[in-house]
């Protein structure tokens, strides 16, 4: 199986790469978020809940989720290009396992999301970008990241497979930006006055994606209860949408 994914993926890899408008205006929205929100909300952080930290790096994580929801929802629309063009009924007569279809791509997407996430630390740290726990919390920060990119992409892989739409795969995954805002994305969650969005925040998985990141790149010793809590979030994450895809996948084999 895991041959077969590593072709899958491959041919993923080429596929994106031959078409680079396909992650470059993600790339360029998730800096212009950073750039935006850095220059416009720096001066919320000397307020007391902040703790002294500096708001970039608060705010960073925000840009790399948004990236991650861009770039792994461009994985179910080259799904839906596969359908349309009949490729990926071919794909489903050969002996090649419905996981390693399914994979293939998704870890693609994770790729991209990893190189992407590399590009914003880049360009966070010509903002002046510190981490005070060092390498581990580069680590951790890029690990949380990866680890959501593969669930998303395995949610935006299965709506593809079942739709086998690219409006609807498309509102599918648009679906998980309002998740971006209803969470702690300006302000820890004791600076919010609304009740209900509080209540949002706390069942919000992207929240506890946020708190992971900024557990590792906001104090000076990292904070392990929350990054506990956002790798098992981007852990259950991935292993439910991987599965989810899969199911999909033996639903559009049933459909041939």
């Amino acid at each position: 199986m895991w041959t077969e994914t590593w072709l899958f993926t491959k041919r993923s890899l080429v596929t994106t790469i031959r078409n680079p408008f396909s992650f470059i205006p993600n790339l360029i929205i998730s800096v212009f978020f950073l750039l935006v929100y850095t220059s416009g909300l720096s001066s919320v952080a000397s307020l007391p809940q902040f703790e002294g930290s500096d708001y970039l790096n608060f705010i960073l994580p925000v840009s790399i989720v948004s990236g991650a929801v861009g770039g792994a929802g461009g994985t179910g629309q080259a799904l839906v290009r596969d359908i349309e063009s009949g490729y990926f009924a071919r794909l489903l007569l050969t002996p090649a396992t419905r996981t390693a279809i399914v994979l293939g791509p998704m870890i693609a997407g994770m790729l991209q999301l990893l190189v992407q996430t590399l590009l914003i630390f880049a360009v966070a740290f010509l903002l002046g970008l510190t981490i005070p726990v060092g390498a581990v919390g580069f680590f951790f920060t890029v690990l949380l990241a990866i680890g959501f990119g593969l669930g998303f992409a395995g949610y935006s892989v299965g709506v593809a497979l079942k739709t086998r739409n690219a409006q609807a795969a498309q509102a599918g995954t648009l679906l998980f930006f309002p998740l971006i805002f209803l969470s702690t994305t300006f302000v820890p969650k004791e600076l919010i006055e609304a009740e209900w969005l509080k209540v949002a925040a706390t069942f919000n998985p992207t929240t506890y994606i946020f708190e992971g990141m900024r557990a590792v790149l906001t104090q000076p010793e990292i904070d392990w209860g929350a990054l506990s809590a956002g790798l098992a979030v981007a852990g259950t994450m991935s292993v439910l949408m991987i599965v989810f895809a899969a199911t999909n996948a033996r639903g559009a084999l049933k459909q041939k």
